[in-house]
């Protein structure tokens, strides 16, 4: 989205990022196998194999293989297909019946299963719906306009590399008000673009700060409807959750920062 606005080839650039997001997914793996270590819980011993364990596995094991099929099926729904939110749900639904059928639940088990499950995901819609509405109210008012304004324009009279990070900060800022990055894009590069060519920075470049800044925030952000939601769905406490991925966002904010220097640096 962003590099259609700032009028740039589709995946252009590509390389660069790859390599920095390679770098990414060591500091996110690292840190999360470090925290598993710490807060592992050690399995309670067994002496002797069950057979009714093993023929419960067994269903696990079907269960997982049919979650890989439904998946392939949603991807080629979603490209091929054209599906849109209610083919996705029915897909998903379907789902959650056949598994519980085929991981040996029964009717009865497979409803208890679907009304705990529904109960967990009713919150978070509810997370999801309150989200929103901070959205709504911000743009309907026509407030995010006036809040982009002013923390764009001071970015003009400051040098390239500088203006860059600071695009960074902008979008690290707005995307508590506007939690959706597609959004967001619309809403900012149309001004930053612009901006971008006159103080002779790259638009690549300007697509990156849009990137790292927006981007990593999705998982810090409490107005991020599916952050919450999964995190209400996994039984977590938001101030837990933040408590683990400060420390990693940080990590991966400076990680941006390099990338939008050497991205400069590069002339890319």
């Amino acid at each position: 989205m962003a590099q259609k606005l700032a009028q740039l080839p589709l995946l252009s650039g590509g390389g660069f990022r790859m390599v920095f997001l390679g770098l990414a997914l060591v500091i996110w793996i690292s840190g999360t196998v470090r925290y598993a270590l710490r807060h592992r819980v050690a399995p309670a011993a067994t002496e002797e194999a069950d057979p009714a364990a093993l023929h419960t596995g067994q269903n696990h094991g079907f269960v997982l293989l049919l979650l890989f099929v439904t998946f392939g099926f949603f991807a080629y729904g979603v490209l091929q297909l054209g599906w849109e939110f209610e083919q996705m749900a029915a897909l998903f639904l379907g789902l959650g019946i056949v598994a519980g059928l085929v991981g040996g639940l029964g009717l009865t088990g497979t409803a208890e299963g679907f009304l705990a499950g529904f109960r967990d995901i009713a919150f978070s819609a509810i997370l999801i719906g309150f989200a929103r509405a901070i959205f709504v109210v911000l743009e309907q008012g026509h407030i995010v306009d006036t809040v982009v304004n002013a923390l764009s324009a001071p970015l003009a009279g400051l040098p390239a590399w500088l203006s860059a990070l600071g695009m960074m900060g902008v979008h690290t800022a707005l995307h508590l008000p506007v939690p959706s990055v597609s959004g967001q894009a619309v809403l900012t590069m149309p001004l930053l673009v612009p901006l971008s060519d006159l103080i002779g920075l790259s638009r690549q470049v300007t697509v990156l700060a849009y990137q790292y800044g927006a981007g990593l925030c999705e998982l810090i952000t409490p107005t991020n409807g599916a952050l919450m939601a999964i995190v209400a769905a996994c039984g977590v406490r938001f101030d837990a959750w933040w408590k683990f991925v400060l420390p990693l966002y940080a990590l991966l904010v400076l990680l941006g920062i390099v990338a939008v220097v050497v991205g400069i640096a590069l002339g890319i």
